[in-house]
């Protein structure tokens, strides 16, 4: 029998993948135009099927211990979270190596992450690898500076981008193409 995660109906197949994890988004898919094309080619994320978004909490809980009280704890969580509106209207650097959107406000998106990471505090974001956790839309990484440059020029003249995030994905995957999919959903509260 192959061994299949499944997720509010949704199954992944975990047979052969090594590393699968799983990840909190606020998908952003009114950016999808200014960053798509980019990210695709500068950004692993994307090539692993993960859409233009800002992380709420990564790495999060291991898929095996994706039990319905932690989705009912994300679903709490985020449900207690009120809508919001944000817009992009910068493109920001970590160093050379990371060309990203910033949102403004930023505020909605830190305080998420915090009230998740509170609910589960042995998931820290990023696995507590930095003490100010930044929320940020990826454009590309890790690649020549001035193939990041060239896009972070494209990107910019499409900005602003406004967006209303309505809900959270769990995300569930593996470093390896078009293997991560949304394993469920978390709307936020009224605004």
């Amino acid at each position: 029998m192959c061994p299949v995660l499944d997720l509010g109906g949704f199954g992944i197949d975990t047979v052969g993948v090594e590393g699968i994890e799983t990840a909190l988004i606020v998908p952003v898919p009114e950016a999808e135009d200014a960053v798509g094309a980019y990210r695709a080619r500068y950004d692993s994320a994307a090539r692993w099927g993960v859409p233009a978004h800002v992380t709420a909490l990564y790495p999060f809980v291991a898929p095996d211990a994706l039990t319905p009280d932690v989705l009912d704890a994300v679903r709490e969580t985020v449900g207690a979270t009120p809508r919001f509106s944000v817009e992009f209207t910068q493109v920001s650097w970590f160093g050379e190596q990371v060309a990203w959107l910033a949102p403004r406000p930023d505020a909605p998106f830190r305080a998420l992450t915090e009230a998740l990471w509170a609910r589960f505090p042995d998931h820290p974001p990023y696995g507590g690898a930095f003490a100010d956790v930044v929320p940020h839309l990826t454009i590309g990484h890790d690649v020549p500076a001035d193939a990041l440059r060239g896009a972070a020029a494209a990107v910019t003249a499409r900005l602003p981008l406004r967006a209303e995030p309505r809900e959270v994905w769990l995300m569930v995957g593996a470093p390896e193409p078009d293997s991560w999919h949304t394993a469920a959903r978390f709307a936020f509260g009224a605004a």
